[in-house]
């Protein structure tokens, strides 16, 4: 199947231009699409195609984990180190013998679960939906389901969303909400990539009717080659 390039420096749009209530730093200045409710339904444009799926994955969510990053994205957030996928029609094609695997890689007690990246996964709900059905089915609540997502909280709850983005969204635990702001960019964050992004806990916000922060957030307060340099520097003064 032929792939289209798709261009990294065309110019981004607020479709939704003068909507307010949209999240942390929506709309976000240029910087990437910013869409309209409704505009954008994954069960017509995801080709049912995935990037990548890794196994023992510590960086991808909480605890030992594996990721399944599927194919597209229209954000085109500005420095998104994924945007060789955002093209629908990137990577390999998603079969029933790659979710037979999926499930099979969940067994292990020491995996505590799998996260959904990409692309952008609320479009791929053609796969991540029966998917994460059948995990649940499987498993029940013994592995974790996480999410990112270009979205915000506020726009998969906004009237005239398409059903399948809440469909998707009540089957997940952790959700990692909002586009990759670089303006924002901030190395300390835990799972983040910019500080408009927030780790929420996906059960205990619908249950409030409104984004409820994960419990166990986490960010660090200085970056980890400085507190090493201050660790050298320090023992070499104190051997001195």
């Amino acid at each position: 199947m032929p792939v289209t390039t798709v261009r990294t420096d065309a110019p981004r749009r607020d479709f939704a231009e003068g909507e307010t209530g949209r999240g942390p730093s929506v709309p976000s200045g240029g910087l990437c699409n910013d869409p309209r409710a409704g505009q954008w339904d994954g069960r017509r444009m995801f080709r049912n195609m995935i990037a990548d799926y890794k196994t023992v994955v510590v960086t991808d969510g909480e605890g030992v984990r594996n990721s399944l990053y599927v194919s597209g994205c229209p954000f085109h957030c500005e420095g998104c180190f994924n945007a060789s996928i955002w093209d629908f029609q990137a990577g390999h094609e998603y079969t029933q013998r790659l979710e037979d695997r999926i499930i099979e890689d969940l067994r292990p007690g020491y995996i505590q679960g799998l996260t959904f990246l990409g692309g952008e996964p609320m479009l791929a709900t053609p796969v991540l939906v029966p998917l994460a059905r059948r995990i649940r089915a499987e498993f029940g609540h013994a592995k974790d389901l996480w999410c990112w997502t270009g979205y915000t909280w506020e726009e998969l709850m906004r009237p005239g969303e398409t059903p399948d983005k809440r469909e998707l969204l009540e089957l997940i635990d952790v959700l990692v909400d909002g586009r990759y702001i670089k303006t924002l960019k901030d190395s300390l964050l835990q799972f983040r990539g910019s500080s408009n992004q927030r780790i929420l806990d996906v059960p205990r916000s619908l249950e409030a009717g409104g984004p409820v922060v994960w419990a166990r957030l986490h960010d660090q307060e200085r970056d980890i080659p400085e507190i090493y340099l201050k660790d050298r520097e320090s023992g070499k003064s104190t051997s001195s």
